[in-house]
C-alpha cells in the first residue's frame, strides 16, 4: 500500500468557519476526503473578524505567536491559532492567521460589508497571508509533501516557495486550483510587487497587462494545475475573454493542467440524516419530502399548495447567476402555476427588483436577502426543482445538492453545470434534470416549461428525481483524482524528472 501523503490545504475561506461561497464548501469536503484515504491533511485561512474564536474552538499554539512579516517597508506581526473542521467521520486540524489591521478588524472577507466595496488593502492582506503560511510550517518544522493553494487569494504562497524559501520547500510540490477565474487578484504593479518582497526575477510571473496578476503567480508557479470541471477547463483554455487573455499562459501549461469535477460532502448534504430539514427522507421514503415542502413555503410567507411546484435558487445575487435572465422573463413565468423561493446576497439593484418582485406577485415569490446555511438544506429538501441559470459557473454545487435531495435541476450548459445536468427523455426516461444552451431568457422559460410539463406526470416525474437521488456526487471519486495528482508529481521528483 501507498504511503500516507502530508498535504497543507491552503484557501480564503473554509466552511463552517468562513464562507462566501462554493471555495469554502470545496475547502471542506476535499481535506476531510484525503483524510478518509489516510492523508496527514491540514488546512489553513485567515481569521476575519467575523469568526467566534469560541465557537470555533479556536486557541493559541506557543510557538506560533507574534510572527513579523514585512510587506514593503512595514513590519505587521501575524499569530497563528489552530482549531478543525469535522464532520461525522473524521477531523482536520486547521491554522488561522490572526492580525489586527488586515483580519481582526475587518468583518468581510474581501468586502467592507457596510459599503460593499472591495477593501483598498486587499493586495496586503492577501502578501501578509501567503507569507503567514510559509511562515507556519518552517517554525511548525513540518515541511507538507503537497501545498495546494485556491484561487488568487492563496497564489503568492506558490511564489514565495519557488523563490526567496526555494531551499526549504525543495521536496514540495505545489498544485493549484482555479475555482473562479474572473476574480484574479489584479493590483497596481510597482506598489503592489514592492509590497511583495519578491526578488526582481519574479516580476515577469506576476504581471499581466501592465498590472500585478496574483492569479498569474498561482499558474506560473504551480507543479500542476486544476479546475473544477471539465467543461470549465476547455474555456479556461480557449476563452480569451472569460480570463481576461491567461487562457494563453495557461494553454503553455496544459502538460500539467487536469480539470477535476468537485464533490459534495454526503455527511452533511444527505436528506436521510439532515438535521437542518423538517422531516428526513430516502428514495424510498419520498413521500416525506412534501413535509418539507410544506414547511418551506411558509417560511418565505407562502401558502402551501401541494399541486404547485417550488421552485429553488439560493445564490450570490449577481448578473453571471442569470438573474438578467429571470427579470426579462418574470412576468411570462408568474403566469404559470409556480412558487419561486430566493435566497441571497449581492447586488443592491438585483436585491431590490427581487423585492419589488416579489411584492408584485406576493402569492407567488418568496425572497430572502442574506446567507442562511440552516434554510439552504431546507430550500434543497422543500423544493420541487432548483433553477441555475448562470453565465458561467466554474462547477455548481448546488445543482448536486439539489440531485440528492431530490429537487430536479434546471440549468444552462456551461462549465460544470453541462457536465453533471444531463437532459430528461420522456422516452428512455434516462436523464436528471433541464438543461438550455443560450443564454437567453426565451430558452430559460422552454426550460422552464418542460420541467413543468413532466412534474404533472407523477409517476415519471418520481422516475426523474430517483435518477438524480440515486448518483455519486460525493468526493470519493474526485478526492481520489486529487490523490493521484498529487502521487503523480511527487513521482516526477523521484525521477529527478
Amino acid at each position: 500500500m501507498a504511503k500516507p501523503l502530508s498535504i497543507l490545504f491552503v484557501a480564503s475561506e473554509i466552511y463552517p468557519i468562513a464562507k462566501t461561497g462554493g471555495v469554502a464548501d470545496v475547502a471542506y469536503g476535499l481535506p476531510l476526503a484525503l483524510r478518509d484515504l489516510e492523508h496527514d491533511v491540514r488546512v489553513m485561512l485567515p481569521k476575519y473578524g467575523a469568526i467566534s474564536e469560541r465557537k470555533n474552538k479556536i486557541h493559541e499554539i506557543n510557538r506560533l505567536k507574534d510572527i513579523p512579516i514585512d510587506i514593503g517597508d512595514v513590519r505587521e506581526f501575524a499569530t497563528v491559532k489552530s482549531s478543525s473542521i469535522v464532520n461525522t467521520r473524521t477531523k482536520v486540524q486547521a491554522y488561522m492567521t490572526t492580525n489586527k489591521p488586515y483580519f481582526d478588524s475587518k468583518w468581510g472577507l474581501y468586502n467592507d460589508p457596510e459599503t460593499g466595496e472591495e477593501y483598498a488593502d486587499n493586495d496586503e492582506r492577501f502578501i501578509f497571508f501567503a507569507r503567514s503560511v510559509i511562515q507556519t510550517c518552517t517554525l511548525l518544522g513540518w515541511i507538507p509533501q503537497v501545498v495546494h493553494v485556491n484561487d488568487w487569494h492563496t497564489a503568492l504562497v506558490a511564489a514565495y516557495m519557488r523563490t526567496i524559501y526555494a531551499q526549504q520547500f525543495k521536496n514540495t510540490k505545489i498544485v493549484f486550483t482555479i475555482h473562479n477565474v474572473s476574480n484574479q487578484g489584479v493590483f497596481s504593479l510597482k506598489d503592489t510587487f514592492h509590497k511583495t518582497g519578491l526578488p526582481e526575477s519574479a516580476l515577469e510571473n506576476l504581471k499581466h497587462k501592465n498590472k500585478l496578476n496574483f492569479l498569474k503567480a498561482g499558474i506560473m508557479y504551480a507543479d500542476h494545475i486544476t479546475t473544477v470541471s471539465k467543461t470549465y477547463g476547455e474555456q479556461l483554455l480557449n476563452d480569451p475573454k472569460l480570463t481576461d487573455g491567461l487562457n494563453a499562459i495557461l494553454k503553455a501549461r496544459k502538460d500539467v493542467f487536469t480539470p477535476i469535477i468537485n464533490g459534495i460532502d454526503t455527511t452533511l448534504w444527505t436528506p436521510e440524516k439532515d438535521k437542518l430539514i423538517t422531516k428526513r427522507y430516502t428514495l424510498d421514503t419520498l413521500d416525506k419530502k412534501e413535509d418539507n415542502k410544506e414547511a418551506l413555503v411558509k417560511k418565505f410567507d407562502l401558502d402551501y399548495k401541494p399541486e404547485t411546484p417550488v421552485i429553488a435558487m439560493i445564490s450570490r445575487l449577481v448578473e453571471q447567476k442569470g438573474f438578467g435572465l429571470l427579470k426579462q422573463a418574470a412576468d411570462k413565468l408568474f403566469k404559470e402555476n409556480i412558487q419561486i423561493v430566493i435566497l441571497g446576497e449581492g447586488d443592491k439593484d438585483i436585491e431590490e427588483w427581487l423585492q419589488a418582485t416579489a411584492k408584485k406577485y406576493p402569492e407567488k415569490m418568496g425572497v430572502k436577502i442574506g446567507f442562511d446555511e440552516n434554510l439552504s438544506h431546507l430550500m434543497e429538501a422543500g423544493s420541487d426543482m432548483y433553477l441555475m441559470p448562470s453565465l458561467f459557473e466554474p462547477c455548481g454545487l448546488n445543482q448536486m445538492y439539489s440531485f440528492a435531495y431530490g429537487s430536479v435541476p434546471i440549468v444552462r450548459a456551461t462549465g460544470g453545470l453541462q457536465d453533471t445536468v444531463h437532459e430528461f427523455d420522456m422516452a428512455t426516461k434516462k436523464g436528471n434534470g433541464f438543461v438550455f444552451e443560450e443564454y437567453k431568457s426565451a430558452d430559460m422559460l422552454d426550460a422552464v416549461e418542460r420541467a413543468l410539463a413532466v412534474y404533472k406526470d407523477k409517476a415519471t416525474w418520481r422516475k426523474l428525481v430517483k435518477n438524480g437521488m440515486g448518483e455519486d456526487h460525493s468526493w470519493n471519486n474526485s478526492s481520489k483524482k486529487y490523490e493521484d495528482v498529487y502521487r503523480k508529481i511527487l513521482q516526477t521528483q523521484a525521477n529527478g524528472k
